[in-house]
């Protein structure tokens, strides 16, 4: 049993009596998902102190495969340079895919702590997905996660799946990471991907809005965590670089972008006020804001229902982006 799942199972029966006692937390809480809740909001300060190594460790610690995982294909490859894997069903298109950019703060998490996430996209959006393991802070600081993505989809055209055909997803760090790299490839003036969806997105470093305040009741994202992340992958004077705090850019000429948020998550104010700007922008922007629900909460899709129909939401998006594109080759 993992770290998470020792916690879990010493923590239920509280749970469960002070549900007894005073009822859910939340209203659509199950006792699980409620239970998974507690545990992460209690550890993550906590988690901050322990050395990074042990951080890591516990976020990618073994755990039985889910049956999606199982059905699944996946099979690793070097994409220009970056460490990667290609998920893939028996249904996925392979002229089509998807590059999906995993969370953790810039400085945990990986492919193998996000396969169930990214086989359930897999399976929503009908295509091949291409994860990555880019590099992570602070051996490797910004803007080096900026470079692995740009080389993965440099890889992706130099192999045949040229932007239009291409997808980007991410969740938390990941979430940032998929709109600075939409940001850059403009900016070079590339082709830009057909669509793109921000899960939780972490796209302002200096935090401080109200849902931190309001919400440290429910969600284990608090201002310490965020601060910690934030030494490892900028120093204080590039808070505000546009590719690093991504809410701070230029937002025009951008692709079709799903964001979803859940309503008591620490990040949820900056996640609307994206929305909010890149509407102003001129954009193609829808925003869900998810009833009851915390940070990444696809995460916890083999517990959590709403997890599910998020990430069936995303992948509609997605898909219907690239069909998009698809028609305009005709």
């Amino acid at each position: 049993m993992n770290v998470i799942g020792q916690l879990m199972k010493r923590a239920r029966p509280l749970v469960r009596a002070r549900r007894r006692a005073l009822g859910p937390l939340r209203p659509s809480w199950s006792e699980e998902f409620e239970t998974i809740a507690t545990v992460l909001r209690l550890t993550s300060s906590l988690s901050t102190r322990l050395p990074l190594s042990m951080q890591r460790r516990a976020v990618d610690s073994p755990r039985p495969d889910t049956p999606i995982v199982k059905e699944t294909r996946i099979t690793a490859v070097d994409a220009g340079g970056v460490p990667g894997a290609w998920f893939e069903r028996p249904e996925s298109r392979v002229d089509r895919a998807v590059v999906y950019l995993h969370g953790g703060g810039y400085s945990v998490g990986s492919i193998r702590s996000h396969r169930d996430l990214i086989s359930r996209l897999c399976a929503a959006v009908g295509a091949r997905v291409l994860a990555l393991d880019y590099r992570l802070a602070p051996e490797h600081p910004f803007p080096e996660q900026l470079i692995d993505s740009i080389a993965a989809l440099d890889w992706l055209a130099a192999s045949g799946l040229p932007a239009s055909r291409v997808a980007l997803a991410g969740e938390s760090a990941g979430g940032g990471l998929t709109l600075s790299t939409l940001l850059e490839l403009r900016d070079r003036g590339r082709a830009l991907p057909a669509a793109a969806a921000l899960l939780s997105p972490w796209v302002e470093l200096e935090g401080g809005r109200p849902s931190y305040r309001e919400n440290r009741r429910w969600d284990f994202v608090t201002e310490r965590a965020i601060s910690a992340y934030v030494a490892r992958f900028v120093p204080r004077s590039r808070l505000r670089h546009p590719l690093a705090s991504p809410i701070h850019a230029e937002l025009r000429g951008l692709p079709p972008i799903l964001i979803q948020v859940g309503e008591v998550e620490s990040l949820r104010d900056e996640g609307v006020e994206l929305a909010a700007r890149l509407e102003r922008a001129g954009g193609d922007v829808t925003l869900e804001v998810w009833p009851d629900m915390i940070h990444a909460f696809h995460v916890f899709a083999p517990m959590l229902d709403d997890g599910r129909r998020a990430l069936a939401r995303v992948g509609e998006h997605l898909r219907r982006g690239l069909d998009a594109r698809e028609r305009r080759r005709e």
